[in-house]
């Protein structure tokens, strides 16, 4: 695979990340409408009783059709030290929390004016964490078809696909297994949390 264009989301899944490590050129567009939905604004993570969407409100609300660039963070409410408060809570047990914690938690102090910025710090600072450099550039202008060479995975993650091909990663341990099975395709932090530096091999695993 030579270039992938991606969508510029908070904590991408899995499946996102599977195709990045895979990638040599990563284009991310920021160019796109946003899609209310459609996951520029959310991310899974598990829970006690059920997988947890967690959803960072912006300004003039979902409806809004602006280029991903424009769309702006409301910070009216305290969602930062909701979620994390919700990812101590369901992950404080996790083998490799506190090792990542501080890392993940200064995300949570910096007040991003806008969406994709913070997007793209979740996703700078994962790659960090994983000693993966990732070759990241901006797609300047969008283009709702790529050349055949180009591998294109930003209608993936509209809300009704959002676990597509869940059956391609073998499961790992997750803290609430016992109770819900395993939850197939949950943000990066899931398996983060879980594996640690490990993550890399399974993220590239067939």
């Amino acid at each position: 695979m030579k270039t992938l264009v991606c969508p510029v989301i908070p904590f991408p899944n899995i499946y996102w990340w599977s195709h990045v490590m895979a990638a040599e050129n990563i284009l991310l567009d920021k160019s796109e409408h946003f899609e209310k939905m459609s996951f520029r604004n959310r991310y899974m993570v598990s829970g006690s009783v059920a997988a947890i969407t967690l959803s960072i409100p912006i300004r003039e609300g979902r409806q809004q059709r602006k280029p991903m660039h424009e769309v702006m963070i409301d910070y009216a409410t305290d969602w930062q030290t909701q979620h994390w408060r919700t990812l101590q809570s369901v992950y404080n047990r996790s083998p490799y929390f506190e090792f990542f914690a501080p890392d993940i938690q200064s995300l949570y102090q910096q007040k991003e004016q806008s969406l994709t910025a913070f997007n793209e710090a979740s996703i700078r600072t994962i790659a960090r964490l994983l000693d993966k450099k990732l070759n990241l550039d901006e797609a300047r202008e969008y283009h709702k078809n790529y050349p055949a060479d180009v591998i294109d995975i930003r209608v993936d993650f509209r809300s009704n696909q959002y676990n597509i091909h869940p059956e391609k990663f073998p499961p790992y341990h997750q803290v609430f297994e016992d109770r819900l099975g395993f939850l197939p395709n949950l943000s990066i932090l899931d398996l983060l949390f879980a594996e640690g530096k490990n993550s890399i091999a399974f993220l590239c695993k067939e």
